[in-house]
């Protein structure tokens, strides 16, 4: 049956530089590369860290500071940057290193940093110039070097003066045709070695079929033994459901890893881990935005926060309260009917700040100059505290310190309409603060592409949950300009 088989030894056409006399140098300097990310970086904060004491030290004082101090300080954020990175994340072709994930990344780095050295005691060991200093300076030097790192070996994995891997395509000609077309090996690090064609009828689950193909399989091994690939990569339909198992098992004796690269509409998901259940194996196409710990570790920090918050806040409430009696006849406090959590409809509590309180199937939102804002509601709004009483409803469970924030119930209704995405709103609690309104995305949604700004970054905020990007949130709520743009 050996006559069904088809190799063609020869490198493939977009990888000549596999025809030079030795593969070590570009593999040796491509995997090396990828090891030092990490530590380049590290080395890159390190650096940034010293050099801030250094210069703000010599700017003010006149003289170095306490070098060795600012050298731990360096080696704590690059530590703990690298943590919620995660080692796994430094691969050039992934589509890390946007700058909104940078910023992300280095605000979440330092708020705990400040958290970790303020239960240590040791913040009195750094001067706050130094340090917002090496904040300011911090975020765009790294950004230009993430580029400039991910850049280069992008292009060295191109050129082939890098590669990770030598690599040998086995599979049916269509496939191998639209894998290199997709894809092309280069820029993921591969030195192609050559190309085994499989025929499909092969692959065919006939005594025939199973009798070529364990055929092909064994000359396939053959070779993979007599030259230096280091991998096998597998292009055949996945609708051989077994001829792919019999794959499986016969390469299990060539001492390589064999990769079976998946069909091309399964790129949308390169993503999804995978699961068990029970003896199943399952892709998980969705799942609840936070596990069960991280609901539980959410609400702690809900119920803590809202209850200091109330016992802080209690001097306000009673002055609001007063002026809002004393300005305008009506409740102090305005009920409306929002969508909560899985859409389960809740009443949400603010301080009065209009003449009117509307609810049910027509309410009108409130615009810029309103004339049924009352005198002190204006200032209520301008300034957020209008939103105080909502931490009565994070206390009942209806809401959370921060997540996307609600909206009246028929207004969700037709944004529904004009937002494909916009339901996944609800499958986290409300907030009294959120993503989208930090980053000013407050106020009337009264176009299309206001909507959708606030709906991508609910979504965002959603995608990327961490109790430090919730402490961030909560921080920016309070000094951050944009926070109160766009505030009536």
């Amino acid at each position: 049956m050996s006559d069904t088989l088809t190799v063609k030894t020869d490198p493939v056409p977009d990888t000549s530089r596999s025809t030079r006399p030795s593969y070590r140098v570009p593999l040796l300097l491509g995997r090396t590369l990828r090891a030092l990310w990490p530590l380049a970086d590290a080395l890159v904060i390190v650096g940034l860290a010293v050099l801030s004491g250094l210069a703000y030290h010599w700017a003010i004082y006149g003289q170095s500071g306490p070098v060795l101090s600012y050298f731990h300080l360096g080696l704590g954020v690059a530590g703990l940057r690298l943590v919620l990175r995660q080692a796994k994340s430094y691969d050039p072709s992934k589509p890390k290193g946007t700058l909104r994930y940078e910023f992300y990344l280095w605000n979440a780095t330092f708020l705990g940093i400040i958290v970790i050295a303020f239960f240590m005691k040791v913040s009195a060991d750094y001067s706050r110039g130094a340090v917002v200093l090496f904040y300011v300076v911090g975020l765009p030097v790294l950004v230009t070097w993430q580029s400039f790192w991910r850049r280069s070996i992008r292009e060295g994995y191109s050129s082939g003066a890098l590669a990770v891997h030598r690599a040998l395509l086995v599979g049916t000609p269509d496939r191998i045709a639209e894998f290199r077309n997709h894809h092309r090996p280069a820029d993921l690090g591969l030195i192609v070695s050559g190309v085994v064609n499989w025929p499909e009828h092969v692959l065919a689950d006939t005594a025939l079929g199973r009798a070529a193909l364990e055929d092909a399989i064994g000359h396939t091994i053959k070779r993979v033994r007599q030259s230096d690939v280091e991998e096998v990569v597998i292009l055949v339909p996945w609708s051989y459901v077994n001829a792919i198992n019999t794959i499986a098992e016969m390469f299990k004796m060539a001492p390589v890893r064999v990769r079976l690269v998946p069909e091309t509409i399964m790129d949308r998901f390169f993503q999804l881990p995978m699961s068990r259940l029970g003896s199943l194996a399952t892709l998980n196409l969705a799942r609840p935005p936070l596990t069960v710990l991280e609901v539980l570790a959410k609400r702690t920090v809900d119920l803590v926060g809202a209850t200091v918050g109330l016992i802080l806040a209690l001097p306000v409430f009673i002055v609001v309260a007063v002026l809002i009696k004393l300005d305008s006849p009506g409740p102090v406090l305005f009920r409306q009917g929002r969508l909560g959590s899985n859409q389960k409809e809740f009443q949400i509590y603010k301080f009065r700040t209009m003449t009117t309180t509307e609810d049910g199937a027509e309410v009108s939102q409130a615009v810029s100059g309103d004339r049924r804002f009352t005198k002190i509601g204006q200032y209520l709004r301008r300034w957020n505290l209008d939103e105080l009483p909502q931490l009565v409803n994070v206390l009942r469970g209806n809401m959370s310190l921060v997540g996307p924030r609600p909206h009246a119930t028929t207004h969700d209704r037709d944004f529904e309409n004009l937002v494909a995405s916009y339901a996944r709103r609800h499958n986290i609690k409300p907030g009294i603060t959120g993503w989208a309104q930090v980053n000013g995305y407050r106020g009337p949604t009264d176009s299309i592409e206001k909507i959708e700004g606030r709906v991508d970054h609910d979504i965002y905020y959603i995608d990327n949950w961490s109790m430090l990007f919730d402490f961030y949130i909560l921080l920016l709520t309070i000094v951050s300009p944009r926070a109160y743009r766009n505030a009536l």
